[in-house]
C-alpha cells in the first residue's frame, strides 16, 4: 500500500498517483478484498471501505464526476467487480445510508445492458461509452468480459435468470464475431469505424481476457444443469487448456504478447495479477480443475517470490530487498518495478490459499450473503442509456485502458517476507 496516498489528508480516496490509470485502483480494492477473505487480516479494510465508497459516483454506478470524461466500459467494470467480490466473500457491509456492494455490481450491469449496441455487429458493448473518447469505435473483450463476469456472478449470487441470460448472450456475441474462437482463443476486439462491421480483429491474445472468460463460464458451469452445465464444462475446458499453453513457459506464467520482447506497458504489466484471481476462482466453481490449476500458481509464487529480491530502485515505494519485478521466468529480480508487479506478486502469494477443504466458495444470497441490492439500481443514470452514445465534443481524450492493483506492501511485511 505505499504506492496508494487516497487516504492521506487533502488527496482522492480511491485513486492512485501518475502514471496509473483510474481502473487499476479499482482492480487493486478487489485484490485487497480477496486479501481479507483469504488471510483474515483487516489491516486495509477501513481504507479498501473509503475507497470503494468515495468512488460510487452521484448515481451510485462507479462514474463519478472526476472519471466520467474519460472512464470506458471496462474502467466502470474492475470498480463493480470488487463490489461484487465484497459481496461474494462477505467483506464489511457500508452503513445503510451508503450504497450497498451488491446494489452496486447490479447498477454497472443495468448499465451495461442499456448500452448493448445491436446496432453494429449484431450487439456487444463498446470499449468506450462516449463519442468524443478514442476507442469509441472498437468492441473489446475486456469491456464485454466485464459484463459476461459480472452477469455470471450476479445470477449466482442472486439466483435470477435474468442475469444468467445476459451471461449466455454475452459469450454467444463474443462467439458470433469471431473474438473467441471455437477452440477458445480469447481475441482483443474489433473495429466499428465506418461502418465496419466487427471488422479488422486485433488478434493479440492479453492472459486477463482469458481469465475473465474462464471464470465466468466456471460460475456458469456451477448454476447450470444437464447439456447447459456441459456446454459451460466443454468452454472452461477449452479456455483453461488455452490459457495453460499460451500464458505459461516451463509452468510459470507470462504475459506472452509483451513479455518475451520486453513491451509490456504499466497496463500490461499488472495482467497477470488478474489471471492468477480468475484461475483461483475457477477452482472453486469447478473442483475438478484445481488439480490443474493449482500446482501452476503454487509454481508461480515461488518463482514470484525469487522475483521480488529487489533492493530500491527508481519509483519503488516500499521497504529495501522487497521489490517485485515483472518477469517470474528469470528466478531473480528484473528491476520493472510498480503497483502491477507488486499486485502480481501478492496475488501469486495469496491466492495458493484457495484449497479444497479450507476456503468456503464465495456466497450467494441463499447460503449466507448480507449485501443488500436493488434490480433497479442504474436504470436512472444519468450516464446509463445508450443516448450518451451520441454526446459529441471536441474533446479527445485517451479513456484510460484497463488494468491493475495497488501494490501492497504487505509483500514485504504481511504476506511474505525476502529478504
Amino acid at each position: 500500500m505505499k504506492y496508494y496516498t487516497g487516504n492521506n489528508t487533502g488527496d482522492v480516496p480511491g485513486n492512485l498517483p501518475d502514471p496509473y490509470f483510474w481502473w487499476e485502483a479499482g482492480a487493486m480494492f478487489g485484490t485487497l478484498v480477496d486479501y481479507w477473505f483469504l488471510t483474515g487480516d483487516t489491516t486495509y479494510n477501513d481504507v479498501v471501505m473509503q475507497a470503494m465508497l468515495h468512488q460510487v459516483g452521484d448515481d451510485k454506478d462507479f462514474m463519478p464526476a472526476n472519471q466520467t470524461r474519460t472512464e470506458g466500459n471496462d474502467d466502470q467494470g474492475f470498480w463493480a467487480m470488487a463490489a461484487m467480490s465484497a459481496a461474494e466473500n462477505k467483506f464489511p457491509d457500508p452503513p445503510e445510508d451508503q450504497p450497498q456492494w451488491l446494489a452496486l455490481a447490479q447498477a454497472v450491469f443495468n448499465e451495461y445492458a442499456m448500452r448493448w449496441d445491436e446496432a453494429t455487429c449484431g450487439g456487444g458493448l463498446r470499449w468506450q461509452i462516449f463519442t468524443f473518447n478514442n476507442g469509441f469505435n472498437y468492441k473489446n473483450s475486456i469491456s464485454n468480459g466485464c459484463f459476461f463476469n459480472i452477469a455470471a456472478r450476479l445470477a449466482r449470487f442472486t439466483g435470477n435468470q435474468t442475469y444468467a441470460d445476459w451471461a449466455q448472450k454475452i459469450f454467444d456475441w463474443e462467439m458470433s464475431v469471431d473474438l473467441i474462437t471455437p477452440d477458445m482463443k480469447v481475441y482483443d476486439g474489433a473495429s466499428v469505424n465506418d461502418g465496419a462491421n466487427c471488422a479488422g480483429h486485433d488478434l493479440i491474445q492479453w492472459s486477463y481476457n482469458a481469465g475473465i472468460f474462464l471464470h465466468g463460464s466456471a460460475v456458469m458451469y456451477n448454476i447450470t444443469s444437464g447439456t447447459d452445465q456441459q456446454t459451460w464444462k466443454t468452454r472452461v475446458d477449452g479456455l483453461l487448456q488455452e490459457t495453460t499453453g499460451l500464458f505459461f513457459n516451463n509452468s510459470i506464467m507470462i504475459e506472452q504478447a509483451c513479455e518475451t520482447v520486453n513491451l509490456c506497458d504499466i497496463d500490461q504489466q499488472s495482467f497477470k495479477g488478474y489471471l492468477t484471481r480468475w484461475m483461483a476462482g475457477t477452482t472453486q466453481m469447478v473442483p475438478d480443475t484445481f488439480d490443474t490449476i493449482m500446482p501452476l500458481l503454487q509454481n508461480d509464487a515461488q518463482a514470484a517470490a525469487a522475483a521480488c529480491s529487489g533492493s530500491p530502485a527508481s519509483g519503488f515505494n516500499g521497504r529495501p530487498g522487497t521489490a517485485c519485478g515483472f518477469k517470474w521466468t528469470g528466478n531473480s529480480f528484473d528491476g520493472l518495478v510498480g503497483v502491477g508487479q507488486q499486485m502480481n506478486a501478492l496475488s501469486a502469494m495469496m491466492y495458493t490459499l484457495v484449497n479444497k477443504q479450507g476456503s468456503a466458495a464465495p456466497v450467494t444470497a441463499a447460503t449466507g450473503g448480507t449485501s443488500k441490492g436493488n434490480a433497479n439500481a442504474g436504470m436512472e443514470a444519468e450516464y446509463g442509456p445508450p443516448k450518451l452514445a451520441e454526446i459529441t465534443t471536441g474533446d479527445r481524450v485517451a479513456a484510460g485502458f484497463l488494468t491493475t492493483a495497488i501494490v501492497f506492501s504487505v509483500i514485504g511485511g504481511g504476506i511474505f517476507v525476502v529478504k
